[in-house]
């Protein structure tokens, strides 16, 4: 048992070291399209996808550290807005993972399910940080100021992360490394 626990942590620890490095490396791809770059939300998938395998400890870690971790290295994203992401990002991984271990089935509903709460949960914690950040500066952070940094920019990302991580998912399933599984512990197909 104790065994088991030990090679899990390993796994868990590997897995969100790799899934940091890709949320470093990712922004250089997706800012290649000028256009719609910044709104493919490239950090935002590790992290999601961290908190989905990993657990909500391992993905609120990963959230808060790639943001800072990735302006102290090459400068983006800018501060403050660096701050707001580390607790959106946060947000992501803790409510993802949660949700998610905590569901009575691992089924595609459920990752959808985990996977939009997370995304309210994280904007609306992205929008609270934004309160007190701007307000320090004396200006005001307003309704539409949220809507469109949290939902309407953010157009592109959200349909790709809809789209790519529950695919992700079902691939890993195929591959073994994720079991979709019912409580009993048993593997839907």
């Amino acid at each position: 048992m104790n065994q088991t626990r030990i090679r899990k942590s390993t796994q868990n620890l590997v897995i969100s070291a790799m899934l940091m490095a890709i949320g470093m490396a990712l922004p250089f791809f997706t800012m290649q399209i000028p256009q719609i770059g910044s709104m493919l939300l490239p950090m935002h998938i590790p992290v999601l996808v961290c908190g989905l395998i990993c657990g909500w400890q391992c993905g609120g870690i990963v959230g808060f550290i790639l943001p800072l971790f990735r302006y102290a290295v090459f400068g983006m994203p800018p501060m403050p807005s660096c701050i707001s992401m580390a607790f959106e990002l946060a947000a992501y991984g803790i409510i993802a993972g949660f949700l998610y271990e905590h569901s009575r089935w691992k089924c595609i509903v459920s990752l959808y399910r985990a996977l939009i709460t997370a995304m309210l949960g994280g904007r609306i914690v992205w929008g609270m940080v934004q309160i007190l950040l701007v307000g320090m500066t004396g200006e005001a952070f307003t309704w539409k100021m949220f809507m469109a940094g949290a939902f309407i920019n953010a157009i592109p990302g959200i349909i790709l992360q809809l789209v790519l991580i529950p695919a992700l998912m079902l691939a890993l399933d195929r591959t073994g490394i994720v079991h979709f599984q019912k409580e009993t512990g048993k593997t839907v197909r």
